[in-house]
């Protein structure tokens, strides 16, 4: 018994040993290494779309002037810009390829004025980071595809985040002034506007017309909406205009818009002008707009070089 044990051991140490010494023989090969899997970040432009093409090349021009300074920021390997609505490349088109070619991680960067339904209910369903029913219902029906990305999604902030608006708006109506005296001139500030988010609307306007106020010398300012909430009427901008004229000599009109559209800054504000009680004491130029400005540009790369490695959510998880 005792002998048949001993036989056993010494077979089993026979077969264990020459792999135990294969295993640590300093000139034995190690196993292949697994590759660690490419962290690809895209980033995603998004602005609200329109069917005119000049608006839609001033914010492709954005996505032109930034490409490459994105490019160079770590893990970014592409840039794109999709429009909310009207033309393509929709948001969903944008972030299927996205998926497709692999990414992870897109960095969004919302190229809208302020808040808005748009930034709070579209752009959040559409990107995975809300899952309203009702949103994902509508949209469709609106024109806008859904699609439910799988890469985790970082969503910035708009444009009225960054001290350079207010030095854009400050820029152009300085232009107009010129050497004027600020005593004797008033300032509409002539926006989109928007019902549900009026408090946001209206605390942005304050604040542009306080800078204003504060560089100018200029101490009347107001402003007028010209968008869907006023159903598109000249009237608010007519009388916004009028209120200044009774009270100053010259009024400086500026549009508070992203692009020029010739629906919003001709049909609407141009036609407050033209209709006010002296237009010939307004000071206003029709094809005027937010872009181009090459702060806005840098705004762009340092809000995605911030935003890199934030915690994101993705629409899977």
């Amino acid at each position: 018994m005792r002998k048949s044990l001993l036989v056993l051991l010494a077979a089993l140490a026979t077969a264990v040993l020459p792999a135990c010494q294969k295993a640590e023989s300093p000139g034995a090969a190690a196993a292949p290494a697994v590759a660690a899997k490419e962290h690809k970040v895209g980033v995603l432009l998004i602005n609200h779309g329109s069917r005119q093409k000049a608006w839609r090349d001033q914010l492709l021009d954005v996505e032109a002037k930034v490409k490459d300074r994105l490019l160079s920021l770590p893990d970014v390997r592409s840039v794109r810009t999709a429009f909310n609505e009207y033309v393509d490349p929709s948001i969903a088109q944008q972030m299927k390829a996205f998926d497709d070619e692999g990414y992870d991680e897109v960095v969004v960067v919302p190229l809208f004025l302020t808040i808005g339904g748009h930034v709070n209910s579209d752009l959040p369903n559409l990107l995975g980071l809300k899952n309203d029913p009702r949103a994902l219902e509508t949209l469709p029906r609106k024109g806008i595809p859904v699609y439910r990305p799988r890469a985790k999604v970082i969503l910035l902030e708009t444009i009225d985040s960054d001290e350079f608006l207010k030095a854009n708006i400050l820029r152009r109506t300085q232009a107009l002034l010129k050497d004027g005296d600020g005593k004797d001139y008033g300032v509409t500030l002539a926006a989109y506007g928007d019902d549900k988010f009026n408090q946001q609307w209206e605390a942005l306007m304050a604040e542009i017309g306080g800078h204003l106020k504060q560089h100018l010398g200029i101490d009347t300012i107001n402003y007028a909406w010209s968008g869907h909430l006023v159903n598109y009427s000249m009237d608010p901008t007519r009388k916004a205009v009028d209120q200044i004229l009774a009270a100053k000599k010259k009024d400086i009109v500026i549009s508070v818009y992203v692009a020029y559209d010739y629906k919003f800054q001709r049909d609407v504000i141009g036609e407050g002008v033209r209709h006010a009680s002296r237009p010939q004491d307004v000071l206003y130029v029709e094809t005027e707009a937010i872009l181009p400005d090459e702060s806005l540009n840098d705004w762009v790369v340092e809000s995605v070089r911030n935003g890199l490695g934030r915690t994101g959510v993705s629409a899977t998880g």
